[in-house]
């Protein structure tokens, strides 16, 4: 096989990588391949980045039983699901509809119990679609602080660390929200190094930064947070 890619012109050789990365992150050809086992209770999907409404299109083909959930997904780039809630918002900069969606996510996964499952469809773009201020902070805070990052040049490990201590979703915080039930989460990577805690800002993934690396990031790259943020990474 590997002979046989030698001798394909250098056209074909980059069209046929591309097709099969493609297929690769296809949620249509793999997710059949990751389904958790059934709980005993609720089945319950929650979801965010530009992906997320096909992975959940796919979940509901692949599924075979009750579910119910919300995903939250970039403006035009939602896919039809017959049972799952789907929400378009701003990306990359957020705005009042990914707040509503955080809002959505966070009570949707309320008051479960060890008996159910949380299914998380994740992928690239969360950061900007599920904006949920850390308490003492406001939605304009975290529209600045996007700007800030978008602005700085900084790579998406540093931006994405600072999205997390600035969240009241990010971070693992809303895999907190979903104990006691069971959570699997269903990832599909643009993060370089595919680390989950990473991508979308890990809402369901835990997170071993601290705000200390938060601030050295900030000081780092040079990134202007609006006062406020800065007093609440600054806060032990």
């Amino acid at each position: 096989m590997r002979a046989g890619l030698h001798r394909l012109e250098p056209r074909r050789l980059l069209t046929s990588l591309f097709a099969a990365a493609v297929s690769a992150a296809d949620p249509e050809q793999t997710i059949r391949n990751f389904l958790p086992a059934k709980p005993k209770g609720r089945v319950v999907v929650v979801g965010a980045g530009k992906g997320s409404a096909q992975m959940a299109a796919a979940l509901e083909r692949a599924w075979d039983g009750p579910l119910e959930g919300v995903v939250a997904t970039r403006y035009g780039f939602g896919a039809p699901c017959e049972i799952i809630e789907v929400i378009e918002a701003a990306h990359p900069v957020p705005d009042e509809a990914g707040l509503r969606a955080s809002q959505r996510l966070l009570h949707q996964v309320s008051g479960l119990s060890p008996d159910d499952l949380v299914i998380a469809l994740i992928s690239g773009g969360g950061s900007a679609l599920l904006p949920a201020p850390a308490a003492g902070l406001t939605m304009a805070d975290e529209i600045a602080v996007n700007e800030a990052l978008l602005a700085s040049g900084a790579p998406i490990k540093a931006m994405n660390t600072i999205r997390k201590h600035v969240s009241a979703i990010k971070g693992g915080r809303l895999a907190l929200a979903a104990y006691p039930a069971r959570l699997v989460s269903l990832v599909v990577s643009d993060i370089p190094g595919d680390d989950p805690a990473l991508v979308s800002s890990g809402p369901t993934i835990p997170d071993a930064s601290t705000r200390r690396d938060a601030l050295r990031y900030v000081e780092t790259y040079g990134i202007r947070l609006p006062p406020a943020v800065l007093a609440h990474l600054e806060t032990a």
